[in-house]
């Protein structure tokens, strides 16, 4: 499996994965740091994120937890490079995003807010400082 940047010809497959228009992706891959995980010439997963002050904000990671663990070695290997932390919230019905944070040695920080009716978790990475 290769992690690469996301290209505008992915945008489809990741609105496939993610049940979003595919111009919802097409903005996603200008607008943030979009890096996919490409099994053969298929996109299994992707990670979004872009940096803000002292944290790493994670918008949006799909795939299957193996794939999930290989993708956030991306923001926090830039996050590490940068001193800063990185965090995402999750939905709590979402095992396989859980079970992916929890071996990529995220920790739970406590409740994120809700979204369209559904209670999110937050979780943190942190580099050794």
């Amino acid at each position: 499996m290769d992690i690469r940047d996301a290209v505008e010809a992915d945008a489809e497959r990741l609105a496939t994965l993610t049940g979003a228009p595919t111009d919802v992706m097409r903005n996603l891959i200008h607008d943030r740091t979009v890096r996919v995980a490409d099994g053969e010439g298929v996109v299994e997963g992707f990670v979004s994120y872009d940096a803000r002050e002292t944290t790493v904000h994670v918008t949006q990671l799909e795939g299957e937890p193996d794939v999930c663990r290989r993708l956030l070695e991306e923001p926090t290997r830039f996050a590490d490079r940068e001193g800063m932390d990185v965090e995402l919230l999750v939905p709590n019905h979402d095992e396989t995003t859980k079970t992916a944070l929890e071996d990529a040695d995220f920790d739970e920080y406590g409740p994120g807010p809700r979204f369209d009716g559904t209670q999110t978790t937050r979780y943190r990475w942190q580099p050794d400082r």
